[in-house]
């Protein structure tokens, strides 16, 4: 367990590092999976009902990035990188999420 108390340590201390606190990223983090994949399921039923879907839409993407909205709206000294991957992040989750619902709106 000696690698568990060496990753909460780091984790821990990036709260102070970017001006965060850790425990709120962590709980919209972890918090905002249950809400993201509802939002995902609402989303997939309008499109096989053919109706709108841009509210459930808009809703799955703000659960996604949650998190890293509070990061960098409240986050102080962020590395370039850290945009970088959250920019990854998002198009990557974009991405995931449009090929979800194109394979789902064709059953």
């Amino acid at each position: 367990m000696e690698w568990w108390e060496a990753f909460k340590e780091w984790f821990l201390s990036l709260g102070n590092k970017y001006n965060v606190n850790p425990y709120i990223f962590g709980g919209i983090y972890i918090g905002a999976i249950p809400f993201f994949f509802l939002s995902l399921g609402w989303t997939i039923k309008k499109i096989r009902k053919k109706k709108s879907f841009v509210l459930p839409l808009l809703l799955t993407s703000f659960f996604f990035i949650s998190a890293y909205l509070y990061l960098l709206f409240v986050g102080k000294n962020i590395p370039v990188w850290v945009y970088v991957f959250i920019g990854i992040m998002i198009a990557y989750g974009v991405y995931s999420t449009f090929i979800k619902i194109k394979s789902a709106s064709k059953n």
